[in-house]
């Protein structure tokens, strides 16, 4: 999933059939005794037993510097991706949905290698040799990568060949080797190669007259060998399976064949007049971590262009290979590619999973999960086409939460309206990452067309994304509309919009603050929160913000937001500090945190100290966490656990029981080191008590749920949770469900198993 996030759905936004090994790498679908299964896969080898902080403990102090208290991030990445893997594993699961999982994982992976190993190589190239605060240097984490890795590539090829593969032949969706063809069939499909596929094909040979071939990143590949009559030595060649035709061809009613067996089966129509000595397909993966200077830099954008160019051109971080390849073929690869053998990974199913999108996409429902459609918010369901978003707003805020709520209709039409409401003065919004067709960007483009004043932050930095955001800059400015590229040294992340309204003899500001990008796609199937207000503390504050966003100088001071750089990591120690102060003078202490990553080590180190002193503490943390919860002495009060489904996980939820004056925030910043001190970010209180309700209710529900939770133990690992005799509790069913209820219906959706209205009483957390 990628922005990080990513993000993301898996930035789809957001997951193995048991066999006798699987208790071996922890990925068994075995139940165990307590209703779980097991992911025995810890994000680190050392542990605090291991590194001298049991002793700490033994003796009353609890050294917070040592290594052994932290998790590896790399490694509790890669845990992440195992509990996406699981999904394509899990036959309670649609078949098609867990085929899905697997062309995600896939792509997660992608980038993992891409950004994160790439990055490490670097280091490793540059003599770095400094540690993490988790223990290990450059060098010890890239090859702890690849040897995590492993057993999950083995794993997912496994899952395709014995698994999925053969329950999508059962249900008539077959995926059949071109040898397994019948004659005629082969005869057609080479009639087909040859018309279709062939022209699109230009075989590369390496030899003294010609170079090795420029092998681009993550492109499927074959290595072909062949040899003239004569000749000892076979002559390499590479030959680039066409990504913009079908990955796998349909021969007969739901049967089909991938493309590459098919050029395989007719390489003498591509090599005619030789021997066809060999062949085998690969795939290369190419670093993602190449930056600019942007002190220096005269131009923004021809610096991101500069980014994108030397991307594509990147050092290669691994090679995937078919099992079997040749032996000089590998050599070939290896040697001029300069890579060493660690790099190299041998699969023994589909080299690129990410296809299997193709057949995800059958008209197939009963191999699905139920088809989504986001609801009409509540409070903007019944209004009148005459009736204003903005005189709901100024009635009371609103909370929308994707993909339960339509984004269409709310943060959508919040733009849409005011690029049309005579009454707008003035629109600015951040953008991170949006659509292609971003209908968000033409409301913009329609309010500078109708005279608005119009500013827009697009981040051109946003990784994956940077020619997407310079395409529209490009779009805005021919409009005439101002717009700033970004900040020189930071990411701006935050989603957050505002209109200047003229209110009679005043001017009134209305404000979006979000979890989640201005992406309609993304909104589908990413869970994200925002408040649409009228507050004038959050309306002040956002003027300020885009000040700083077109301007020089940012603030330092806020009436209600919480901004990074500035005050956020500041103001998030001292509500940590200050429940850890309630708990040691004998009242109720209570955090609860729910977002995406878990990684500064000054947050956690603020956690492990309010445990100590009694603070209970819930985490509700998607990806990463490097902090080890459940370890006496330390951290017996924190909990920890992983929601994974359907939806990709990804609002920002604080919660801070404050002796009971309790206080909730939503925004867009992890408790990451690169949120908190190096990205632009915004996250705003939510003072409405029924908006609070409403957020106590989703955290209720991710802190019951059995179906999709997954709960972290002190090595690192994870237990997924199962309902083991008890009813069902899945946060992704339960919020479609409500979502479906009537806006004026006081009734609790349909479920025979469990009150739906009690699972999101606001008089407590459940614990």
């Amino acid at each position: 999933m990628s922005d990080g996030e990513a993000e993301e759905p898996g930035d789809n936004g957001g997951l193995d059939g048991s066999d006798e090994d699987d208790s071996t790498d922890g990925s068994g679908d075995d139940d165990s005794p307590n209703g779980t299964v097991v992911d025995g896969g810890a994000a680190t080898g050392t542990e605090p037993e291991d590194s001298g902080a049991e002793r700490d403990r033994a003796a009353g102090e609890v050294d917070l510097a040592d290594p052994g208290w932290y998790l590896n991030r790399e490694l509790s990445e890669l845990a992440f991706q195992r509990r996406v893997l699981a999904e394509a594993s899990d036959d309670r699961n649609p078949l098609l949905e867990r085929a899905k999982f697997l062309a995600i994982v896939m792509k997660n992976l992608d980038e993992f290698f891409m950004k994160r190993v790439g990055g490490l190589k670097q280091q490793i190239a540059a003599s770095v040799s400094g540690r993490t605060l988790d223990g290990m240097t450059p060098r010890e984490q890239w090859e702890a990568a690849f040897e995590t890795a492993e057993p999950m590539f083995e794993r997912q090829d496994r899952c395709w060949r014995t698994e999925i593969r053969p329950a999508l032949a059962e249900a008539d969706v077959e995926v059949v080797d071109h040898g397994d063809l019948a004659s005629d069939e082969q005869a057609a499909l080479r009639e087909q190669f040859e018309t279709t596929v062939l022209p699109t094909l230009t075989p590369l040979t390496f030899d003294p007259a010609h170079p090795f071939p420029f092998i681009s990143n993550l492109s499927l590949s074959m290595a072909v060998l062949t040899r003239r009559p004569g000749e000892d030595e076979p002559t390499f060649s590479r030959v680039k399976i066409p990504e913009n035709r079908s990955r796998f061809l349909e021969v007969g009613d739901s049967r089909f064949v991938p493309v590459e067996q098919v050029v395989a089966a007719n390489l003498d129509l591509l090599f005619p007049d030789v021997e066809i000595v060999d062949h085998a397909m690969f795939r290369v993966t190419r670093n993602a971590e190449v930056r600019r200077n942007e002190e220096v830099a005269e131009d923004l954008i021809e610096a991101i262009e500069g980014v994108l160019r030397e991307r594509r051109f990147a050092t290669v971080v691994r090679l995937e290979v078919a099992e079997g390849m040749n032996q000089r073929a590998r050599n070939v690869l290896v040697e001029q590619l300069d890579l060493k053998p660690a790099e190299v990974v041998e699969r023994t199913g589909l080299l690129d999973y990410r296809d299997l999108f193709e057949l995800v996409a059958l008209e197939r429902p009963e191999l699905k999960v139920e088809n989504w459609t986001p609801q009409p918010h509540p409070r903007l369901a019944n209004q009148s086409e005459e009736e204003s978003v903005f005189n709901e707003i100024r009635s009371g805020d609103i909370l929308v939460h994707h993909p339960y709520h339509s984004f269409e209709g709310t943060v959508q039409r919040f733009l849409r309206e005011a690029a049309h409401d005579p009454d707008v003065l003035a629109i600015k919004a951040a953008i991170y990452r949006t659509a292609e067709d971003s209908s968000v960007i033409e409301a913009l483009i329609d309010a500078a067309k109708n005279g608005k004043q119009v500013a827009v932050m697009v981040e051109l930095k946003a990784r994956f994304d940077e020619e997407n955001n310079l395409r529209w800059v490009r779009r805005l400015e021919e409009e005439g509309i101002h717009v700033a590229y970004g900040t020189i040294g930071l990411k701006t992340h935050t989603k957050t919009s505002l209109v200047v309204r003229e209110e009679g003899d005043s001017v009134r500001q209305y404000a979006h603050v979000g979890t989640g990008n201005y992406h309609s796609e993304t909104a589908k199937t990413y869970e994200d929160l925002g408040v649409l207000t009228a507050d004038p503390g959050i309306g002040h504050d956002l003027v300020k913000l885009f000040n700083f966003f077109t301007g020089h100088a940012m603030h330092d001071s806020y009436r209600k937001l919480l901004v990074a750089p500035e005050n956020m990591r500041r103001q998030f120690r001292e509500l940590i500090q200050r429940e850890a102060d309630h708990a040691r003078a004998g009242e109720t202490a209570h955090v609860v945190a729910k977002m995406n990553r878990l990684e500064d080590s000054d947050i956690i180190r603020e956690l492990y100290e309010a445990s100590q002193a009694g603070v209970q503490i819930d985490l509700i943390v998607r990806d990463i966490c490097r902090l080890r919860p459940g370890v006496q002495g330390v951290s017996e009060n924190v909990s920890v656990r992983s929601i994974v489904g359907r939806f990709l996980e990804h609002s920002r939820i604080f919660y801070f029981r404050h002796g009971g004056d309790e206080q909730f925030y939503i925004g867009s910043a992890d408790w990451m080191t690169r949120n908190l001190d190096n990205r632009v970010e915004a996250v705003t209180p939510v003072e409405d008590e029924e908006l609070q309700e409403r957020l106590r209710g989703v955290i209720r529900l991710n802190l019951r749920d059995n179906r999709r939770a997954w709960e972290m133990q002190p090595d690192g690992s994870y237990r997924q949770l199962r309902p083991d005799g008890e009813p069902t509790v899945d946060t992704h069913a339960w919020l479609m469900r409500e979502a479906k209820q009537p806006a004026d219906s006081t009734e609790a959706a349909d479920e025979p198993d469990v009150d739906f209205e009690d699972s999101l009483e606001p008089d407590e957390f459940y614990r």
